[in-house]
């Protein structure tokens, strides 16, 4: 079972917009969770990805004035869903229509979507806001009989809610083999049937074109694999991103456009944004 690093990081002042900058910059550099509090943040991420330069430089470069304090230790990968239980995963329900929560929690709200997941340090819970606001567009969209393609599926919470809104073939990727092993998990216990593949977008190659694409990641990556997705996208069909702020809009939207994708419409919650894309060309 894969241990992470915990990383703690205090900060002077600490403010919601520099907690929500840093988690940014983290994910960048492969953090996977976050749990902010009153007096800064900790972040999670795969041992054998924790830079510890990178982290200094993030730290160093900060665009706010901001004094930083911050330290480390391992999480051991057997501890991690007692961690999930006791502090950081309770259940949500998403505009009033898909509740999520895990198999361990009692008295659950009730709502027309029921998803269960145990995320085992996998990212997608839906308390994030760009996982909240990826689910907001696919709850308000026809995904009856449509297929769909889920990059960097995590837990493979989206592509589960994609299943449960009548979408007939859909696919998850995953590069991580821990995460990918946790989305399989969660498929079965939601008794979906969801195609989970482990790699990177090379995979997508060797896909069928779908009417749906899905990318929960972040801009830097979005933005370099954009044209592999393009690819992936039916004429016509739609292309869901997030993992970026709302002022990085322009630069999402100009890689978007060179492929023939143009913005509808948006979510957002907490600065954090969700896109909605449809290819006209």
């Amino acid at each position: 079972m894969q241990d992470y690093i915990a990383l703690r990081i205090d900060a002077v002042p600490c403010l919601e917009d520099i907690t929500d900058l840093l988690a940014a910059f983290l994910c960048d550099e492969g953090f996977e969770s976050f749990k902010p509090d009153d007096c800064g943040l900790t972040a999670y991420v795969r041992t054998d990805l924790y830079d510890e330069g990178a982290v200094k430089k993030i730290l160093e470069e900060f665009p706010i004035d901001t004094d930083f304090t911050f330290s480390s230790g391992t999480v051991k990968g057997e501890d991690w869903n007692e961690e999930w239980e006791k502090h950081y995963f309770q259940p949500i329900v998403v505009d009033d229509k898909c509740v999520v929560h895990s198999s361990f929690h009692k008295d659950v709200p009730s709502a027309e979507y029921d998803i269960v997941i145990d995320p085992k340090m996998a990212f997608g819970t839906g308390h994030h806001s760009t996982t909240s606001n990826m689910m907001r567009h696919i709850l308000s969209s026809d995904m009856e009989g449509k297929s769909v393609i889920d990059m960097g599926t995590g837990t493979g919470i989206l592509a589960i809610l994609c299943k449960m809104k009548g979408a007939d073939n859909v696919t998850g990727i995953e590069i991580d083999p821990f995460a990918w092993e946790n989305a399989v998990e969660n498929a079965a216990l939601n008794n979906v049937k969801v195609n989970m593949l482990c790699g990177d977008a090379g995979l997508l190659a060797g896909l069928d074109q779908a009417d749906y694409f899905l990318a929960n990641i972040n801009r830097n990556v979005i933005t370099s694999d954009i044209e592999s997705y393009a690819s992936c996208l039916k004429q016509g069909g739609i292309m869901l991103l997030s993992g970026f702020y709302r002022s990085d809009i322009p630069i999402v939207e100009k890689a978007a456009n060179e492929y023939g994708l143009f913005l509808e419409s948006e979510k957002e919650d907490n600065d954090w944004v969700a896109l909605r894309f449809k290819k006209v060309r």
